[in-house]
């Protein structure tokens, strides 16, 4: 009996929550939304450990934060364990998918940052995109037509870029002609973002799963450029456009095609307008434009599989579904061979 009474004003309940929502569906969102917002709200802010004034002597791990357009914002630096400051090296900025924030991008079980910079020796710098939490997660780069809060509140993303870069060449010897940028989806439109208005600070940026979607861009000149894309992203569309996996289209946009993207860096490059193959697989295909003003580059890399992802490392929870990541080719190898051959 007590079974029945229980059962009788649990679905008493639902009719009740129902009737006050308007559908069963739409309340169960709305809560599950509020649950998300109010953890969120209630992570604290990142521990910050460095302290901005002092030089970087050793190698490690090092946590900054800054005050920008009166907003604490962070960034995490790796130093590799063969820097000593005797001989300046490459810094890499690293920047993460809308959504996401410094610690998923820099997690080495995603992306292999940590790992590819000990190989290679650069420093690894990766920013955190503009949030509306104190702690910095669900974050969000103004790259031009997008995304999220940082688009709607205009956050001055180039002038937080800056900041950390003169920050960084203060502390470090860093290779002035050797400072690369590159970032996944919403990260790699910030790294187009780099390319159209620090030119002069930057050698050539790396694009994954990520189009230029800028707004007047206006380089000083002439810069390398990489793009790695899947035919079957299922967020940033391959052809253009956005996928139907944004349910709420205000914090995106209709995003440019790939194809799109590259013609119009083969055309300010001043580049030939065939590629040559340089590498063909059974899941991937790579194609360099040549005879550009100045030496630089443009690089496509195509693959066949693998959604919405960085080839070669794991998807993190944020972007699950669309399938696994490609194994036809690693998006860190061939990002450091393109920035080796320049």
């Amino acid at each position: 009996m007590t079974k029945r009474i229980h059962r009788f004003n649990s679905i008493l309940l639902c009719i009740c929550l129902i009737a006050f929502c308007g559908c069963e569906r739409g309340c169960i969102r709305s809560a599950i939304k509020d649950r998300f917002q109010k953890k969120m709200r209630d992570l604290p802010a990142p521990i910050t450990n460095s302290d901005l004034s002092q030089s970087i002597t050793a190698p490690g791990d090092y946590l900054f934060s800054i005050l920008h357009q009166e907003i604490p914002r962070y960034y995490k630096v790796h130093v590799p364990k063969t820097y000593t400051g005797k001989e300046s090296v490459p810094l890499l900025f690293v920047f993460h998918g809308g959504g996401g924030d410094m610690e998923i991008q820099s997690n080495e079980e995603y992306y292999h940052q940590i790992s590819k910079s000990e190989e290679i020796g650069n420093i690894v710098v990766f920013p955190n995109g503009y949030s509306e939490y104190k702690s910095g997660k669900i974050a969000t780069w103004n790259a031009g037509n997008c995304c999220g809060e940082a688009k709607k509140q205009n956050i001055d993303d180039l002038g937080f870029v800056k900041s950390i870069l003169k920050h960084l060449k203060q502390k470090l010897n860093v290779d002035e002609k050797r400072i690369f940028s590159t970032g996944m989806s919403n990260g790699a439109m910030m790294s187009y973002q780099l390319a159209c208005f620090m030119t002069e600070d930057f050698a050539a940026i790396t694009a994954v799963a990520g189009t230029d979607n800028t707004i007047d861009c206006k380089p000083q000149k002439p810069i390398s450029i990489f793009h790695i894309h899947a035919k079957n992203d299922d967020r940033v569309l391959f052809y253009g456009g956005a996928g139907s996996s944004f349910t709420d289209r205000t914090l995106v946009t209709d995003f440019v095609s790939v194809n799109k993207s590259i013609s119009k860096w083969v055309q300010f490059n001043g580049c030939q307008t065939v590629p040559k193959i340089v590498l063909k697989n059974q899941g991937a295909q790579c194609e360099e434009y040549s005879g550009c003003k100045d030496g630089v580059k443009v690089k496509l890399c195509v693959t066949e599989d693998g959604g919405h992802s960085w080839p070669g490392g794991k998807k993190p929870s944020i972007l699950l579904g669309g399938g696994p990541p490609s194994k036809a080719i690693s998006a860190n190898e061939e990002m450091w061979d393109f920035f080796k051959s320049l």
